[in-house]
């Protein structure tokens, strides 16, 4: 018998599981992606929808009449004024563009809270799809301002509040996709990693809403906007919500600590419910995700998740419910800060490089992708620290505490040239994005997965959606104080962020307490 070909080996040294798994794992990452890759546009665009330009004071002609009919006519013929898109040429532009930056999260905030409680009503791939389509239609509708010339503020303003309501619809559905397939063995390191889809995202969005910014920036909605009404039907076609639905041999929710880390997983045979409940038990202490569930995993939650009853059985959990979850507050009220500062830098950055460097929109914008270069060997590092410290609070902690200081160092060496830049970004992205990945996706699924809900796996999308709905208050606040305060200075900008950061560590102090005072137990306990 001829030997097989090396990729057939390979093919067939995977389970249908593990394939399936991996499936999942690359679908609901690009499915994220596309929402993050229709939000950047805006901040690439603001270069471009205000210019800087000399006042009218400034510009020495013969006469004010003169003046006046040079100005009207560069209005008729490029249908914007000489300093940007009317009505963003005003000298209050700043008011303006942070306007359109908090219409959009304001209404993502709100909306969150309801979408997590209305998406484990409804099943995730409908629920998805609809989203997707509609935050393609309300992302090009931005742009379509530009090829039907309208300077009106408040078409732009219920652009984005209405692309901000339908953009809620992602993040809750594709976290509780992915905690369906997948465990808490490494969950950290493996949601660190699918985590990155919001920097692929946000490069692509950037490269996207770049190349056509200088020349025709209605294309820098458009073209995303279709992007990820495209991906709304991929969703339609291939999203697979549980591993029963296509009855797969185990989930990862209910089979052992084997199962749940690296290719050896599969070989541990599930044959009685005796041996998953004797597993959980010894996995428990090694994997707590937080201080009140480490002690122990009950066998209750190992049947009920294996036989999928937390998921068809049970009625989904209440709001009130959700934040008597140990941690959800605190982690929530962390992540409101933390993502404050992030979005803060997603809306924003583009238009300070413009400010300092000295760049075009278009520059501007590709130097601001190294931010979230950053973004994604912090995200990944801070689920790998997570896992190995087995201390999700002190990781975060850990992040916070660095953050702020090179926030500062940010602020000053970015005046000093383009290299010393380019390193501040890829340093401050990664401090700046790993707590809050780590939040929004291990945490999340942790709390969403708590002992005290009794394998109730319906109740993860709340739970992720009141987490990332207090979040998203801080992503709405940031970007607004950046538009009121940039006036006064660029550095009292960073001033807020790096309070922010403090805040954010403020809320943790609690959890870090309890873990450092678990971990000195434990230890006090090996040693007798």
């Amino acid at each position: 018998m001829a030997q097989l070909p090396p990729g057939i080996r390979f093919i067939t040294s995977f389970s249908r599981d593990q394939w399936y798994r991996a499936f999942i794992f690359t679908l609901t990452f690009f499915l994220y992606a596309s929402f993050h890759l229709s939000r950047k546009p805006i901040s690439i665009v603001k270069g471009e929808l205000h210019k800087h330009c000399a006042a009218s004071h400034e510009v020495e002609l013969s006469s004010y009449r003169e003046y006046a009919a040079q100005i009207q006519s560069v209005k008729k013929l490029s249908n914007a004024s000489q300093c940007g898109w009317e009505p963003f040429d005003k000298n209050n532009y700043k008011q303006l563009l942070g306007a359109l930056d908090y219409s959009f999260l304001c209404a993502y905030a709100i909306g969150m809270y309801l979408s997590g409680i209305i998406g484990e009503r409804l099943p995730i791939r409908y629920y998805l799809t609809v989203g997707m389509l509609a935050s393609g239609l309300f992302t090009a509708m931005f742009g379509l301002g530009y090829f039907c010339n309208i300077h009106n503020l408040w078409f732009y303003i219920m652009a984005q509040i209405a692309n901000g309501l339908v953009q809620t619809t992602g993040w809750p559905s594709v976290v509780t996709c992915i905690g369906n397939w997948f465990g808490k063995g490494r969950r950290g390191l493996i949601m660190g990693i699918w985590n990155s889809h919001t920097s692929v995202g946000n490069i692509l969005g950037s490269l996207i809403a770049a190349y056509w910014v200088s020349t025709c920036w209605g294309l820098s909605f458009v073209m995303p906007g279709v992007i990820i009404a495209v991906m709304g039907i991929v969703c339609f076609l291939f999203l697979i919500e549980h591993p029963k639905d296509i009855s797969c041999s185990c989930t990862p929710s209910s089979s052992s600590k084997a199962f749940l880390n690296g290719a050896s997983r599969f070989r541990v045979q599930m044959t009685t419910l005796n041996a998953k409940e004797t597993s959980k038990s010894q996995d428990s202490e090694m994997q707590h995700l937080l201080i009140d569930s480490e002690n122990s995993m009950t066998s209750q939650n190992s049947s009920s998740m294996g036989t999928g009853e937390g998921r068809h059985g049970t009625s989904a959990i209440s709001f009130l419910g959700a934040l008597r979850i140990p941690g959800v507050i605190e982690f929530s009220l962390c992540l409101l800060f933390a993502k404050l500062v992030s979005y803060t830098f997603l809306f924003w950055l583009p238009l300070y490089i413009t400010n300092v460097e000295h760049l075009d929109a278009k520059r501007a914008g590709d130097l601001s992708t190294l931010f979230d270069v950053g973004g994604i060997f912090g995200g990944i590092l801070a689920g790998l620290i997570s896992d190995r410290l087995e201390k999700r609070a002190s990781t975060c902690g850990m992040m916070l505490l660095l953050a702020a200081p090179t926030l500062y160092m940010f602020s000053t060496v970015s005046k000093m040239g383009l290299e010393a830049t380019v390193v501040m970004l890829l340093i401050s992205g990664a401090l700046v994005n790993g707590p809050y990945a780590l939040i929004t996706t291990a945490v999340s699924a942790d709390l969403g997965t708590h002992k005290s809900l009794k394998g109730n796996a319906r109740a993860l999308s709340t739970v992720t959606a009141i987490i990332d709905g207090t979040g998203s208050v801080g992503a709405a606040l940031g970007p607004l104080l950046a538009g009121l305060i940039s006036p006064s200075g660029w550095n009292n900008v960073f001033y807020m962020l790096m309070v922010a950061d403090g805040c954010a560590l403020l809320f943790l102090l609690h959890l870090i307490q309890k873990e450092l005072r678990c971990n000195a137990d434990h230890t006090l306990f090996k040693e007798h």
